[in-house]
């Protein structure tokens, strides 16, 4: 596999292109394309800002932004190395979200030039995709950028992955035929994907998390490594004391893996969780534990973030989706009910009767999935509703 893929590229020499909309051009369409007609696009734009997104691409352009510091579970390799990642994920905007996405892969890792770049360029696009930044200066990317622009800041990391994840966990819950009011759920990786999982199950209604990071388990109180987001985290974490991944797995209904590290997950540990356990090994390209070794150590439900294997829980059957929707209904902030929505709508996705261990969550190119996608999210909170 390793050998195609590095063939599969050489023979591609890149996987994407830009492309035109006009087939033909000819002496007439070319004065309308450019001179001397589309000086009178540019005077309607500057006399009508609102009209860039009727008169140009901007409203369907996604920006992929990287620095390279957090490629897969391959970690600070650089932009040169990110940038075939980053032109997947544009294959798949297009493919799945008919969007066409930019691979913007910076030669800095600087956090206030990463932020002034993306402002600086922020016109030609509708929506800002960060990709694969180390944490936790993403989150503070983050949450700059959505103070300073007009357009939405999504996070892939952070909303996809926890919307995939909640999506995941919601059928296998049913599997399994437990509530995720009453299961203690283990993430282990406090980054920007374990924060983000973290907030979105504490959203969901599960009552007894614990997020743990190289120092161990995340409570109120700590003081070693800790930094706001990981306080955060400690407002809904149920632990109160240190404990290490061995001590945190007893009795654990669900583990959930986005550490970055292979095989960190060994099969005792598995059998020192609850009976009918749920395993998610997410670390891309390996995972915290090989599939087969978790099953056989006793997990019911068993999933990882690669396309290698069954139960692929991966961002990738998010973000061309939600992305489409966001763009198209001009959302300007990605929230935990909008992630919450998407989730529950992504796992209802698949019928009842059909779900089994080894089929708890849609294939990517499930082609109900925008229409319900957009469809959940045209409809009002109970807040907007109050404020009409």
């Amino acid at each position: 596999m390793p050998r195609d893929a590095i063939l599969f590229h050489k023979k591609l020499q890149g996987k994407i292109f830009v492309g035109s909309k006009i087939d033909k051009i000819t002496d007439e369409n070319l004065q309308l394309i450019y001179t001397p007609g589309v000086a009178t696009v540019c005077k309607e734009i500057f006399n009508h800002p609102k009209s860039k997104y009727q008169l140009t691409s901007k409203g369907n352009n996604v920006a992929i932004v990287t620095d390279g510091t957090r490629i897969l579970g391959l970690g600070d390799i650089g932009p040169d190395a990110a940038l075939p990642v980053m032109e997947g994920k544009s294959v798949l905007y297009r493919k799945f979200g008919n969007i066409s996405a930019f691979p913007i892969c910076l030669d800095t890792k600087d956090k206030k030039q990463i932020v002034e770049t993306i402002k600086a360029i922020s016109p030609v696009f509708g929506a800002i995709n960060l990709e694969d930044i180390e944490s936790p200066k993403v989150l503070e990317i983050s949450q700059e950028l959505e103070e300073i622009l007009d357009i939405p800041v999504f996070h892939d990391d952070r909303h996809g992955t926890s919307v995939v994840v909640l999506a995941a966990l919601i059928n296998s819950l049913v599997i399994v035929n437990k509530k995720i009011s009453e299961v203690k759920i283990v993430i282990i990786g406090a980054g920007s994907a374990g924060y983000g999982i973290g907030k979105l199950l504490s959203f969901a209604g599960c009552k007894n998390i614990m997020v743990l990071d190289s120092k161990g388990a995340i409570y109120k109180g700590r003081k070693e490594s800790m930094n706001k987001y990981k306080e955060e985290i400690a407002e809904f974490t149920s632990r109160e004391e240190s404990g290490t991944i061995n001590e945190a797995i007893v009795g654990a209904d669900v583990f959930i893996g986005v550490s970055g590290m292979k095989n960190l997950l060994k099969a005792e540990m598995i059998k020192k969780m609850n009976k009918n356990s749920i395993v998610f090994a997410l670390t891309n390209p390996y995972p915290e534990i090989n599939p087969v070794l978790a099953k056989k150590a006793g997990a019911r439900i068993v999933a990882t973030g690669s396309f290698s294997y069954e139960n692929k829980v991966n961002n990738a059957l998010v973000f061309p989706y939600l992305m489409r929707a966001i763009l198209d209904l001009k959302i300007r902030k990605i929230t935990l009910d909008i992630l919450y929505k998407v989730a529950v709508v992504i796992a209802n996705t698949i019928p009842k009767n059909k779900l089994r261990e080894d089929n708890i969550i849609p294939e990517i190119s499930t082609k109900t999935l925008q229409k319900r996608i957009t469809s959940i999210l045209k409809k009002p909170t109970a807040k907007e509703k109050k404020s009409r």
